[in-house]
């Protein structure tokens, strides 16, 4: 590491606000999936959808002033399943959205679907009121394997679902899952080649891990063993170069072009206000950053929205943690970052990450120059290894 990028620490925010990204979280799915910890709650009866779009209004009126001015480059819609929201509902928040915000007009909008709640005429809808990315939660086309899931459609639907998106979105992503239950590695060659033949414009592609605090975790299914897995992510990485696709971040593939901004936002250690029942919030400002969580059941986000106990946790980072974070982002891009980057990022000197970085460099995970910062091979192999020397 070179002794000129050693400076001493600071402890105000960046110098100049980040990117600012905007991420809404529909929190209500059909039914929860037994691997999935994120905040998603069964649909039980009509879903309140006037009510909660009425709640995420008073959100962003209340979080105004924290981003006031800041041009908004991307916004993510995601869940749960966010296209049990209608067409009309879609509209109203993109509105509420551009009558609040200075949303660029390039910006990139996506919104997660799962074919579960498919339709291609609200698919037609969303694109005519303004979403112009598509993210279609698939897992798997074998309906043996989405049924061990807990998934609502089977292979047919999500086929459907995903010839329906490419017909009309210009961007579309679809995320598969690997090393599922009793899955081989030629059965993962087959979804993939299902995948590979609807040709979408982005794949991200998971490694099923069993998350504490779900029905997995609690009854584990037969899993594929360590070597398997590993195979198959290697399967994966092989088949997607061959086809043409870049291997940007951990589990993102995209063609030239095709990345997700939004993401990238967040890998790249950028700002984002999170609206909706569970939501989160990276903000930076001259006297540091900070990070903030919505209450997490949506009767109690939709009954407190636009008051401060809105906010279930609101805490400013100190150094160790604004490096940590960073780095934790940052090296999930197969290319690194600028080195640059950390100090405009973070407002600290790269010297703040010096301990970590010149141990990550002996260990031969990380390439350290005055240009960039990137992993090696090794350290996007064992990337939890790399990072837990980033610590505080």
């Amino acid at each position: 590491m070179a002794e000129s990028l050693i400076q001493f620490h600071t402890s105000g925010g960046p110098a100049v606000p980040p990117p600012l990204a905007v991420y809404v979280h529909v929190p209500w799915c059909l039914a929860k999936c037994p691997y999935c910890d994120f905040n998603s709650h069964p649909l039980r009866g009509k879903l309140p959808e006037t009510e909660y779009l009425d709640a995420l209004r008073r959100d962003l009126e209340a979080g105004l002033p924290a981003i006031w001015g800041r041009p908004v480059e991307t916004v993510f819609i995601g869940g749960g399943t966010p296209s049990l929201i209608s067409v009309a509902g879609v509209e109203r928040l993109l509105q509420d959205l551009r009558t609040l915000l200075p949303l660029r007009p390039w910006a990139e909008i996506t919104l997660e679907a799962n074919p579960g709640a498919f339709e291609a005429e609200r698919f037609r809808g969303y694109r005519a009121v303004g979403v112009n990315r598509l993210s279609i939660g698939v897992q798997s086309f074998d309906d043996r394997k989405l049924a061990a899931l807990g998934r609502v459609h089977d292979g047919a639907a999500a086929r459907r679902a995903v010839e329906a998106a490419l017909t009309l979105f210009d961007t579309v992503n679809l995320d598969l899952m690997y090393a599922l239950p009793g899955q081989t590695v030629a059965e993962l060659d087959a979804d993939l080649d299902v995948a590979l033949g609807l040709g979408p414009t982005h794949l991200s592609a998971y490694h099923l891990t069993l998350e504490p605090n779900t029905a997995f975790a609690a009854r584990p299914p037969p899993l594929p063993n360590e070597d398997t897995a590993a195979d198959m992510q290697l399967r994966v990485e092989q088949r997607l170069a061959e086809a043409g696709y870049q291997h940007y971040e951990t589990s993102a593939f995209a063609r030239p072009g095709a990345r997700c901004r939004h993401n990238l936002n967040y890998w790249e250690f950028g700002d984002y206000l999170g609206l909706g029942a569970g939501a989160h919030s990276k903000l930076s400002h001259a006297d540091g950053i900070e990070r903030q969580a919505r209450l997490r059941h949506p009767r109690d986000y939709m009954r407190h929205a636009g008051r401060p106990e809105i906010l279930q946790e609101q805490r400013r980072l100190d150094p160790a943690d604004r490096v940590f974070e960073f780095m934790m982002n940052a090296l999930r891009l197969t290319e690194g970052v600028p080195a640059r980057l950390f100090q405009e990022r973070t407002g600290l000197p790269l010297g703040a990450a010096r301990n970590g970085l010149l141990a990550a460099e002996r260990k031969g995970l990380l390439t350290v120059q005055a240009e960039r910062i990137a992993p090696t091979p090794q350290g996007r192999r064992y990337l939890n290894d790399l990072l837990a020397l980033f610590l505080p």
